[in-house]
């Protein structure tokens, strides 16, 4: 019996597909071609919606920026000066240096503490233990941040319960109104940002730590690296992206912070934690400085993607 030779027409000598496979892998008609057009109309409604809603806003807040207008009379034109007295008024550029000086307690510290309770959770994961860790830690995610706010500012009062431990434990010389000291209110209201983020913060880091290969850390011990080499040398590095994405949402959340501070202390005593969205707000329902209001918005807008572009770029994987 001989083989079948191949077609003279084919020199490949490969054996023709059937009629069913060529006809699958054709090209459609050019009638049965979806249009390019075609996409945009689903992503039009989302479109329209971002447009409307995010940046019709910000084409009105630049534009109320060049005037002085109190939101009711006629306006005048202003041209840059609003600008410049944000940066030249002492208390507004203190309201910009005091969300700087939150990002200590809001992102550093959040981050920090995150990485370390997540390594230990996840050193303990077997364990019923790091079940009641991961929800002990997520609460505050949980709690409406306006109670929180009210909570913090129970148990840091002058005879809270913060004070009574302080007075149990032989320290009654520093017990004092933690939101109501000038010295104090500022860390105080950063305390309770680093207790509202943590949680967010371990959760991300816990859920980065779930990707690396538990062989890396075998082969680490194998080498004699302890629990600090261990840390340093797979987990730090492995969790890159996840430690970018926490930085940002932090420092965001601090640049931006509003509710707790407003909640705590109203931005007092004095100015001493007044932030730009509490003097945004202030400016525009209380002293009717609209066109003020919006250059502090526009310069706050300026701060958030200058401080998380750099971070995102630094933390962006290149290995692909």
């Amino acid at each position: 019996m001989t083989r079948p030779t191949p077609d003279a027409a084919d020199p490949s000598g490969a054996r023709p597909e059937p009629a069913a496979v060529a006809k699958k892998r054709s090209p459609a008609p050019a009638g049965l071609r979806t249009p390019g057009w075609v996409g945009w109309l689903f992503v039009a409604p989302a479109l329209a919606f971002y447009a409307v809603f995010v940046l019709r806003p910000i084409a009105l807040t630049l534009q109320y920026s060049m005037y002085r207008w109190d939101g009711i009379g006629p306006s005048t034109w202003a041209g840059l000066d609003n600008y410049v007295k944000v940066f030249t008024d002492p208390d507004l550029f203190a309201s910009i240096l005091n969300a700087f000086k939150l990002i200590v307690f809001f992102s550093a510290i959040p981050v920090v503490l995150g990485l370390a309770i997540a390594s230990t959770i996840r050193r303990i994961a077997a364990s019923r233990l790091a079940l009641v860790a991961r929800t002990v830690v997520f609460l505050p995610q949980v709690i409406p941040l306006v109670a929180a706010g009210i909570a913090w500012s129970w148990l840091l009062s002058s005879t809270g319960l913060v004070n009574q431990l302080l007075e149990r434990v032989g320290l009654g010389g520093v017990v004092r109104a933690w939101l109501g000291d000038f010295s104090t209110a500022l860390p105080a209201v950063g305390v309770i940002g680093a207790w509202v983020l943590l949680g967010l913060c371990t959760l991300l880091l816990l859920a980065g730590l779930s990707k690396i290969d538990p062989a890396l850390y075998e082969a680490a011990r194998m080498d004699g690296a302890g629990p600090v080499r261990e840390f340093l040398s797979i987990t730090v590095p492995s969790l890159r992206q996840e430690i970018g994405v926490c930085v940002t949402v932090t420092v965001i959340a601090a640049l931006a912070s509003f509710d707790i501070v407003y909640i705590a202390t109203q931005g007092g005593p004095g100015n001493s934690t007044m932030v730009p969205g509490l003097e945004i707000y202030y400016l525009a329902f209380s002293e009717r400085q609209v066109g003020m209001a919006s250059a502090l918005a526009v310069v706050l807008m300026v701060l958030v993607l200058v401080c998380a572009l750099p971070i995102q770029w630094l933390t962006k994987d290149r290995s692909s």
